[in-house]
């Protein structure tokens, strides 16, 4: 029972600095990860090392490194996985932004749905936008557009503000390169295709249920529109803006769209599914560039030509600055809780995990799914609930111990990542202060739905790993 104990310690140490001491997630993380590493012993690290192919020899070796060694290597590890990816992303979202290419993806959207089916719009919008850009900015991004289609149709206000959440939300915990996905997909080794794949099957899903949730609390209750009359006509300003300020719909799409289908193609053809493809020249070059990086690089680089026709050159830099900054904050961010992932692994925890799974004949999945929801809950941030919890089952997540493929598993982190949405979060606040609702409106909306969320997308991923265990 040691491992659950340091367990344990480690948790409280990064949801008490967080929740108590107001500390900044990559602190609580890295404070989180030395303690487990100072509460674990020899022995147990050795252990981990055989486990992990090392030799006695090489195993001792890691067992006598110093604490700071142990939880370097695992910051410096994950930081070099995701580092580009994340710095490619932010740079991606910066620049749809402020070319107005994220603008025109909804405006296309709502010209092809129609005004009536506009929440639908909202709900498709948010999820695709929600991939390469956090949750947070297409929130500030879409709910204007929501008030000001509010103001010409004078209905359905709270369900496109529902639409937008159900969207962006479920995108931002399963979909890399999302930070919170992305991670826990490198941590248990999932080709990224497929956890994108699978991302968006399981999300799609539960946005749906989502959506279905708000239609029904539409038809019980109207959220009014609480804006001043300033307000009003900045709105008003947005819904006169000419569609010949932004760029074509094509152009806009294509940052999201290339890096999914090359990532996705280099996926299929690593399968063998297609056979006698793979000596083509063509194939060669999807592989090269369906690598991760080399994806988002060119998905990058077409954003920035993009913002590159509507502003000057120290415009489009100081763009890219702002994404980059914000980049870098998220890879801390990840890199400590990668730190915290391999010291938590050094414990043995995989093993006590899938004895206690065992003795009680609890299932990987829903097991995953509620440490995560219990972590979330307790210190509101997806992202941290999901780099905490993918530490604890990065020992179990092979196809051999589980029975189906890791992805399901990772996949029920992001699903357990939704409940439970309340005033602990910052999301929390950002929707219902910018949607103009109050904090009793938020719980009887917001908070409910992503509960329905989470565990339609957990009813969903079992159901996927039980047809298509892919083993």
């Amino acid at each position: 029972m040691l491992p659950f104990w340091i367990l344990l310690a480690g948790m409280t140490v990064v949801i008490c600095g967080i929740l108590l001491l107001k500390m900044h997630a990559f602190v609580a993380l890295l404070l989180g990860a030395l303690t487990v590493a100072v509460l674990t012993p020899s022995s147990a690290i050795e252990q981990h090392g055989i486990e992990k192919g090392l030799s006695p020899r090489e195993a001792s070796q890691l067992s006598e490194q110093s604490i700071g060694e142990r939880v370097a290597s695992g910051f410096g590890r994950t930081a070099g996985q995701v580092g580009i990816i994340i710095a490619m992303a932010s740079i991606i979202g910066v620049c749809m932004l402020e070319s107005g290419a994220a603008d025109r993806l909804v405006r296309s959207a709502l010209r092809l749905l129609g005004e009536k089916r506009a929440p639908l719009a909202f709900l498709g919008s948010g999820f695709g936008l929600a991939i390469p850009v956090f949750f947070d900015t297409v929130f500030y991004l879409m709910v204007p557009l929501c008030k000001a289609l509010r103001l010409r149709t004078n209905r359905n206000y709270l369900i496109s503000i529902l639409a937008v959440v159900a969207g962006g939300t479920m995108a931002h915990s399963l979909v890399p390169p999302t930070p919170g996905p992305l991670f826990v997909a490198g941590e248990f080794g999932v080709d990224l295709g497929l956890m994108i794949i699978g991302g968006c099957v399981v999300g799609l899903a539960a946005s749906t249920a989502g959506y279905l949730f708000a239609l029904w609390v539409q038809s019980r209750w109207e959220l009014p529109l609480r804006e001043s009359e300033e307000s009003m006509r900045q709105l008003e300003a947005l819904a006169r803006k000419d569609d010949r300020q932004l760029p074509p719909a094509w152009l806009a799409v294509a940052p999201i769209l290339l890096p999914v289908l090359l990532i996705a193609s280099r996926t299929i053809l690593e399968s063998g599914l297609i056979q006698g493809f793979e000596e083509l020249s063509l194939s060669r070059a999807l592989l090269a560039i369906g690598d991760k990086q080399i994806a988002l690089i060119l998905a990058a680089a077409i954003a920035l030509g993009t913002l590159l026709k509507t502003s000057t050159a120290s415009q489009t830099g100081a763009a890219v600055k702002t994404g980059l900054t914000t980049a870098g904050v998220i890879i801390l961010i990840i890199g400590a809780g990668g730190a915290f992932g391999s010291a938590l692994q050094q414990t043995g925890i995989g093993g006590a995990i899938k004895t206690v799974a065992a003795s009680y004949h609890i299932s990987f999945i829903p097991l995953a799914f509620v440490l995560t929801a219990l972590i979330r809950t307790a210190q509101g941030s997806a992202t941290v609930a999901m780099i905490t919890a993918a530490g604890a089952f990065a020992g179990v997540a092979n196809a051999e111990m589980l029975g189906f493929n890791p992805v399901y598993l990772a996949l029920a982190i992001g699903c357990g990542s939704k409940p439970i949405w309340w005033m602990n979060d910052s999301g929390f606040w950002i929707v219902s202060q910018m949607s103009g609702m109050t904090e009793a409106e938020g719980l009887r909306t917001l908070t409910p739905m992503l509960v329905i969320m989470g565990v339609v997308g957990l009813l969903c991923t079992m159901v996927l790993a039980a047809l298509f265990p892919m083993v």
